[in-house]
Order: structure tokens, then sequence, then C-alpha cells
């Protein structure tokens, strides 16, 4: 039986931004129920709808107000990664658990898909998250700003971040400048997703007090690293002993990301992985979150998704 539904907003203010730049927000939501959404003075309304629509619009709402309550944008990526997880109350109940605050931050970070969720709620619960997945997918994005809430949260001391700096191995001793200097062009991707989270004053700042540390993996060994988050990109390039190693420098109150993508192994062929052997080994441990993303998860552009499906039929 076909019904309708209508929720009365009283705040005009709250009322336009769930509506959107020219009810922006309201056409996403039509396009996601199928169904017309009416607006008449305070009121939001869909009608000719089954029940189900209904108390899927109503909830669509709800939670819209709640986070514009709460003072988020009731941007285009907001309204969408609600609209995903609205179609179970699992994914529902995962929505609040998934999204990113970072202090003195330009936005609010809102998971696009399921397994962008999923990391953010490992890396809310567990210490140690591997997460492995084609580019394109947000997995070193999102672990960047999910340090950056936990250093200016003042939940840790510090971000140290490391890659491995040359294909098969360490020696940096050829290029030149600093150390610094020398390993700042293979973390050009950590340094873009910062600076696309916090302004540049801040994280500046955060360098110049040492919060932010770069340490090439070689630099690491020997160290116990206490009360902070460390960040292991593009790991498909460490060697077995790096990982192990890597690991191993996890002190008291600390939390590790790893990242990689085991399709781009630069090592040579009768190097194993570090990676692939330590989600292999690592597996049996409840206490590490492992999360495989795939094609699928592509979140840049489309093009994209389709070129690394194409290279993925070669093999």
């Amino acid at each position: 039986m076909e019904s309708s539904y209508t929720i009365v907003v009283t705040d005009s203010d709250i009322l336009s931004k769930i509506c959107g730049s020219n009810d922006s927000n309201l056409r996403l939501i039509e396009e996601h129920l199928g169904v017309p959404v009416f607006t008449k003075g305070n009121e939001l309304s869909v009608s000719d709808a089954d029940a189900q629509i209904c108390s899927r619009f109503k909830q669509i709402i709800g939670r819209i107000t709640t986070e514009v309550e709460d003072g988020a944008e009731a941007g285009s990526e907001m309204i969408s990664s609600i609209l995903r997880s609205s179609d179970s109350a699992e994914d529902a109940n995962s929505f609040y658990e998934s999204h990113i605050q970072i202090p003195d931050g330009f936005k609010r970070i809102y998971p696009k898909n399921k397994s962008q969720s999923e990391l953010i709620r490992g890396m809310n619960l567990y210490d140690m998250v591997f997460c492995l997945g084609p580019a394109g997918t947000g997995k070193t994005f999102l672990v960047v700003a999910y340090a950056l809430y936990l250093l200016l949260s003042r939940k840790k001391r510090k971000i140290i971040l490391t890659r491995p700096v040359v294909e098969a191995g360490e020696s940096l001793g050829f290029l030149p400048g600093d150390l610094e200097q020398k390993i700042n062009p293979y973390l050009r991707p950590l340094y873009d997703a910062m600076e696309s989270l916090i302004p540049r004053e801040v994280l500046r700042k955060l360098y110049d007090a040492g919060m932010i540390e770069v340490a090439p993996l070689a630099y690491m060994r020997g160290r116990t690293l206490d009360n902070s988050v460390i960040l292991l990109d593009e790991a498909q390039n460490t060697t077995v002993e790096q990982m192990k190693m890597f690991l191993t420098r996890m002190g008291e109150g600390s939390k590790v990301f790893v990242t990689g993508d085991v399709t781009q192994i630069d090592l040579p062929k009768r190097i194993e992985s570090g990676l692939v052997n330590a989600v292999s080994v690592l597996q049996p441990i409840s206490e590490i979150f492992i999360l495989k993303m795939q094609a699928e998860d592509v979140v840049r552009n489309p093009l994209v998704k389709k070129i690394i499906k194409a290279y993925e039929k070669q093999h």
C-alpha cells in the first residue's frame, strides 16, 4: 500500500542545509529513494511511496539533521555517505562510528563506500591495521586523516611517517641533500593528504614542534615508539626483514597503520614482499585488523577503476 510521509523542520537554517544549494541534496535523496521529495514551507515530504521508503526517508532526514546540528557541512560527500548506509540497520549504525572529525580540520571525512567505513572502524577498534588495495581506494588518505585526528585530539603525541624509499633497498646516500630532503619526494602523497585536511600553518607548527616525524625504515632499527601513530605507506616494497623490524618498533600506547598495493611490488622477483608475508603470517592474530580493498572500491575518476580492472584481466 502506497502512502506519504511529512517531516517538519522548524529551524529554517537547518532546512536550507538539508536541501542543499538549489535543492541539490534533495535531488540525491530522490534518486536514491526512487520517488520525488517535495518541500512546502518548513516541510519535507514524500508521497506515493511504500511504507519501507517512507521509513528510509525519515531515517535519512533524521541523520542529516543530527549531523548538521552537530556542526557538519551537508555537502554531497556527507549526503552520499548517509544514503549508501541507509539500506541496512548494520550499515546505518556503522555510519556514526565511521566519520573522522579532525580538530582544526577543513571538514569531516565520510566513508565513500563500505570498505572505507570498515577501515575507519578498524582504526577505531584496533591498534594495528593493515589495509591492502589498488590505487585510488582512499586507503592512504584515510589513515593520514585518522592519524591527524589522533594527534590533534591529543590522543597521541606524535605521527611518524615512513615508506620504502628505494624500490629494492634503503640506500639513501646517492640522493642529494640532508635526510629530510632525501626522503621528502617519496612521502609527497602523505604530505598532499595532510595539506588537503588541515591548514598549512597548523601543519607547519606540527613539523616544527617535532609532532610529525619523517623516518626512513633504515633509521628506525633499535627504536621503541611509544604513544605514537606510525604510518607505513607503500608497504608492498618492504622486505620480510624490514617489515618484521618495523612492526616490532611498536611501543606502549601506539597505533600502527600499514598500507600497500600488492599489484605494484617493485622488489626483485627473488625477494618476497614483506607486506604479503606479514598478512599471511599475522592473519591468525585476532588483535590485528586486515582489510583487503578491491577495484570496486576505487573512488578516484571512474576511468581509474576501469584501468585497474583491465590490468587485472591480464593475470
